[in-house]
């Protein structure tokens, strides 16, 4: 496995080398975003749903936890439109990071290709300039679907982890609208 790779990175044209490396650096920090953005998102629906379950139980206001909590304290008076800046803030809060997910998930296939394309041309210069067997062009078209593959691997994994966490934000939305509701009906009896 060692020696294969070994010969991989030795006979790799340098730029399938780079995109590989570019892809890598891409992946680690998609794997990070996600792991530390849908923790911190759990943690705070987990507030929210604590939060909506005492204000439907009867609670007067929002638990100090919450995130509507700061915006009912700075303002003078419980009105809609403090409710409704406060779900826009969190909405933007929650969905930090999702930026980079879609980028990534969009372009890495096309970094991807990049390689492949540098690799082919590569191989075709090699074919023509000696007889090559099928040997040679086969390695040569192996080596550069490897890029390819890379970039595929990548957006897939960014493009979960972005759906995932748009979910999270979501539900985290709602979450915030239904205790903007809740509040709006408690101050109105």
């Amino acid at each position: 496995m060692v020696q294969s790779l070994t010969i991989f990175l030795s006979d790799s044209h340098p730029v399938t080398l780079v995109v590989l490396g570019v892809l890598s650096i891409y992946f680690i920090a998609i794997t990070w975003v996600f792991v530390y953005r849908f923790f911190s998102l759990q943690a705070w629906v987990s507030q929210e749903k604590e939060s909506l379950e005492s204000l439907l139980m009867g609670s007067n206001s929002v638990s100090p936890f919450s995130y509507i909590d700061p915006f009912l304290k700075r303002s003078a008076a419980l009105c809609k439109e403090i409710l409704d800046l406060c779900q826009y803030a969190a909405t933007k809060d929650a969905t930090r990071g999702l930026s980079l997910l879609s980028v990534v998930a969009s372009t890495s296939p096309f970094i991807g290709l990049f390689g492949t394309v540098v690799s082919i041309l590569d191989t075709f210069k090699d074919i023509g300039q000696a007889s090559a067997s099928m040997s040679l062009i086969a390695a040569g078209v192996s080596d550069a679907l490897i890029a390819t593959a890379g970039g595929i691997f990548v957006a897939i994994f960014a493009y979960t982890f972005h759906q995932l966490l748009k979910r999270k934000a979501y539900e985290l939305s709602g979450l915030i609208r239904m205790q903007s509701d809740a509040l709006m009906a408690k101050s109105k009896e």
